[in-house]
């Protein structure tokens, strides 16, 4: 597991055994989740259910990317990414599609939930580890294969399979060769899928939107997201670009010197009058 994307989902009811949030661990290649009900999700909790669940089980990740929530934009957790060689990257703020893998998974294990749920709703948590077990073992349409076999290599053997006929291998590392000439496949063959399904999808895309293009001192308007109500002004500014981190991402800098970092579909252009 190389990149993984972190996220907190909650709060829910209060389960019987007192948890109201989801750590969602999610490996960006294969699209394996990891999902730990807890009570609270502190920075601590963070740290604690990443080494137990990821690291220490199947060693440490090249890249983690979360948002700037404090759960994950702490001293605590900084130390153990510097520690074990791991780069923290942020995603942009109010654009969860950086880390939209996670996300997809939140939209769909919620859906899941909903169907097990008893009256009083506090019994979610028992219910998390057979949807992520089921979400792991279902084949994805953009790769074609189940996330268990691009992290694997191999299918699974599930609880109600029939029993397999006993098979020998001449050396024992004739097993080995076996599962990464299987891993290898898979992952060039789910990876040409991906592509295929990129393609598709961004020429969908393309069809209705393009991301608009900013310069260096351009003048845009900025979203609100914060202490807004209904009847409030949607945007601020104008607001100057001071930076350009990527095609859909920048720096923006207001008249009072303070500096934010927004997407480009929460900015709009200021035309002169």
């Amino acid at each position: 597991f190389q990149i993984l994307g972190m996220d907190w989902w909650g709060p829910a009811q209060t389960s019987i055994n007192g948890n109201r949030y989801i750590l969602v661990i999610t490996d960006r290649l294969s699209g394996y989740v990891f999902a730990t009900a807890s009570p609270t999700n502190t920075a601590q909790d963070t740290a604690r259910i990443l080494l137990e669940e990821v690291i220490l089980v199947h060693g440490s990740p090249d890249i983690a990317i979360t948002d700037q929530g404090t759960h994950f934009n702490n001293e605590l957790l900084q130390s153990i990414t510097n520690l074990i060689g791991c780069k923290h990257i942020f995603s942009t703020p109010y654009h969860p599609q950086t880390n939209g893998q996670t996300e997809r998974w939140n939209s769909t294990f919620v859906t899941q939930l909903a169907k097990f749920f008893n009256d009083d709703h506090n019994n979610w948590d028992t219910y998390l580890p057979s949807i992520v077990y089921a979400y792991n073992n279902s084949v994805h349409h953009s790769s074609g294969f189940t996330p268990y076999q691009l992290a694997f290599g191999r299918r699974p053997h599930h609880p109600f399979d029939p029993a397999r006929s006993t098979f020998y291998l001449k050396k024992p590392h004739d097993y080995w060769a076996q599962i990464i000439k299987y891993r290898s496949i898979a992952l060039k063959q789910a990876k040409d899928n991906i592509i295929h399904q990129q393609l598709l999808s961004k020429q969908r895309f393309d069809k209705n939107r393009s991301h608009p293009i900013y310069h260096i001192n351009d003048l845009v308007w900025m979203k609100i997201f914060s202490n807004r109500t209904k009847f409030d002004a949607r945007y601020t500014g104008p607001v100057r670009i001071v930076r350009v981190l990527s095609p859909v991402s920048y720096i923006v800098e207001d008249p009072d010197l303070r500096q934010f970092q927004v997407h480009s579909n929460n900015i709009k252009r200021v035309y002169p009058r």
